[in-house]
């Protein structure tokens, strides 16, 4: 079968629009005898009927096998060089009390960059010991709590945070460890919003005051500097822009040991996942191996010991981890006119091709990430297998907003029809923490598999849930709070 001319060059008519990509889906997704997804062992019809769509559904196996993982795999490298590492999850890419726990069970630490976020982790019963808190503009409440409550290491993203960081400090009576976030100049080769490193943008302070920072740090009795941190962007493949903002974090590093210790060095996070069967990433014994040898040649440049290395993964342990399962509901057959201008004096043809659409009982609401970044997604029927041919389909949610769009382009059996299950893979990251009430859909649950057993980490929010703030309406469970 031919491609689709709406279809965009990379993405190619599948020999079977039902296989799964292993490299895309969570590990334990395969079809079962009847053609149904099990994800962890569960049949995705029967969370469905269970729990509803749409449905967030995360294989805990697949989840910590991760995390456990990248933790080995740095702890290796950076033993091999002679260092040790720290790996923190980035509870921003998506956080509940029972995935804290998971991560603080498996060796791993947390990143939170909020109250509401330091809130989850601590409920979570959590030593806050084991905490790092970020955040570009921290309210006086959050840097206060956060100290007050003994957590491991704050990132002072400005020269003003660190009098206030300072001041919390001596009023609990500790010494609060430090990171100093720089803005490096590098960023990754990625969409211009997660490209975070770049020298006009609003994280850090530029390489060039970093001396100055470090010595107003260092004034303080009640702060102790940790080190320098750095974040070139999200969803990154190659390792070029880790060697290149290393090299220039060490040579800062290296004069910042004149005035005093610098034990640690934090490279960040935003390790890339496959969220098509395209894209290709790099395995996390590979990243953890990279990153090793780029610090310990970046050390060597400068003649300095390898400092301890703190990365922060979020993306790579939970995205690949999850699905959404959604139930299709309208189809549409759009025409749209294809301009063929191939011919050598830019001559050519019109035509047109039909692209299906396909609607779903979600969309920006549990997943903005198509309309904000233009991320790509890959689908699948959930509740069947087919063989009828593959179609070129978009699948769109039910806002009203022409650019609620879930998957851009993919292609699905041409028989797609209202009722069944659609799933989307790789959706761990930044959906479901970014989810949003609007036209007051209630966000979805995140259901937990583990051989074959499920269970809620988050219930599914109610119509009750999204009246309760409202001050104009009184009734029995609804009172102003």
């Amino acid at each position: 079968m031919s491609a689709n001319p709406l279809a965009p060059e990379w993405l190619a008519v599948p020999a079977d629009a039902n296989a799964l990509a292993p490299s895309v889906w969570p590990r334990s997704a395969v079809r079962t005898a009847s053609g149904v997804l099990s994800i962890g062992g569960s049949d995705v019809t029967k969370l469905a009927a269970e729990f509803g769509t749409p449905l967030f559904v995360l294989d805990e196996a697949d989840a910590r096998g991760r995390a456990i993982q990248i933790r080995e795999a740095f702890d290796r490298e950076f033993a091999r060089i002679g260092s040790s590492a720290k790996v923190y999850y980035a509870g921003k890419a998506f956080l509940t009390i029972e995935v804290a726990r998971w991560m603080i069970a498996d060796g791993l630490n947390i990143d939170v960059c909020s109250g509401g976020e330091l809130a989850v982790v601590l409920a979570a019963g959590i030593d806050p010991s084991r905490l790092g808190l970020h955040g570009n503009n921290k309210s006086l409440a959050e840097i206060d709590r956060a100290v007050g409550v003994g957590i491991g290491a704050v990132v002072l993203d400005s020269l003003i945070e660190i009098d206030r960081v300072a001041a919390a400090a001596t009023k609990h009576g500790r010494v609060q460890p430090v990171r100093l976030r720089m803005n490096s100049g590098v960023h990754a080769s990625t969409h211009e919003y997660l490209a975070t490193a770049r020298e006009d943008q609003k994280f850090g302070i530029p390489l060039a005051g970093a001396a100055d920072a470090v010595a107003r740090i260092r004034s303080h009795d009640s702060l102790q500097f940790l080190g320098l941190h750095s974040h070139i962007g999200s969803q990154i493949f190659e390792s070029d822009a880790f060697a290149e903002a290393a090299r220039r974090l060490f040579a800062v590093h290296a004069e910042l040991l004149k005035g005093g210790p610098v034990p640690e060095l934090n490279l960040g996070g935003g390790f890339g996942i496959a969220y098509t069967s395209v894209d290709v990433a790099l395995p996390l014994d590979d990243i953890a191996r990279q990153l090793a040898d780029i610090v310990a040649e970046a050390a060597a440049e400068h003649g300095v010991p390898v400092p301890i290395v703190a990365v922060e993964p979020g993306r790579a342990i939970i995205g690949p981890s999850t699905a959404t399962i959604y139930e299709v509901g309208t189809i549409k057959d759009v025409e749209v006119s294809v301009s063929d201008r191939s011919g050598s004096d830019g001559s050519g043809s019109d035509s047109s091709a039909i692209r299906k659409y396909v609607s779903i009982d979600g969309g920006m609401s549990d997943n903005i990430r198509s309309a904000l970044y233009g991320a790509d997604y890959t689908a699948r029927i959930a509740s069947r297998s087919s063989a009828a041919a593959a179609s070129l389909v978009r699948v769109a949610g039910k806002h009203c907003e022409s650019g609620d769009i879930v998957v851009r382009d993919e292609y699905l059996p041409g028989d797609v029809e209202p009722g069944d299950l659609l799933a989307v893979a790789a959706t761990g990251a930044y959906c479901w923490s970014l989810s949003n009430n609007y036209n007051y859909l209630g966000r979805p649950p995140v259901i937990a598999v583990l051989d074959g057993e499920a269970r809620i980490l988050v219930r599914r929010e109610t119509e009750e849930d999204l009246l309760r703030r409202d001050t104009g309406l009184r009734g029995p469970g609804l009172e102003k709070s």
